[in-house]
């Protein structure tokens, strides 16, 4: 997997005295940390090789094989809903705070046709009597998505995505005169949501 991460940390200028505030009411604390919930996103590009193969049966027996190989890529964008902690999830004590954060989850996914290259070299999509049709195609790129996103749980993206929420918040609350930082998250899994790939506008129909 080859992956890129985007972390905003675009704190400075965000609000106006987003970091002039020193007290140590919670109620504000939970505020501000709200507000930085657009920033505390990672995106990740996953490499993905699509292979299929279509076998002619005669009588049922094996006559000829076609294969079909390709390159795709898979964008996936992960976030933490900070909008989701509560005055509960935070504990102060003098210049010492506690957080205990959501699951981090999976707030975009696409699979965009425009990054699909056929390796023409291997394929071989052409054969007497047996032909990988476009629709065959389509078939082995679903099969290849349902693949990746069963696999995310698996890629790091957690643990990366954490790491970048930790920065982030020690960043703000450092500015906010916190000393001591401790942060927690509600799982170490991955909270995948149905994303409804109709509505992207790189899907194929």
């Amino acid at each position: 997997m080859k992956s890129w991460i985007s972390t905003l940390l675009l704190i400075t200028g965000y609000l106006p005295g987003f970091f002039s505030c020193q007290s140590n009411d919670r109620a504000m604390i939970v505020g501000k940390i709200q507000q930085a919930s657009d920033l505390v996103t990672s995106e990740f590009t996953v490499d993905k090789v699509v292979y299929g193969k279509k076998t002619r049966r005669v009588f049922f027996i094996p006559l000829n094989e076609t294969t079909f190989l390709a390159y795709s890529q898979a964008k996936v964008k992960t976030g933490i809903d900070l909008n989701g902690i509560s005055e509960d999830d935070v504990v102060i004590e003098g210049k010492k705070i506690t957080l205990q954060l959501p699951t981090v989850e999976v707030i975009n996914f696409s699979y965009p046709p425009s990054s699909f290259v056929e390796d023409t070299v291997i394929s071989d999509t052409k054969k007497w009597l047996n032909t990988i049709s476009l629709k065959d195609q389509e078939e082995f790129f679903r099969s290849a998505e349902m693949d990746i996103r069963e696999s995310l749980q698996y890629m790091g993206m957690v643990k990366t995505s954490q790491e970048n929420t930790r920065k982030l918040m020690q960043t703000l609350l450092s500015s906010l005169g916190f000393e001591e930082i401790y942060i927690h998250f509600e799982s170490d899994s991955l909270r995948i949501k149905k994303v409804n790939l109709e509505n992207d506008p790189d899907k194929v129909q």
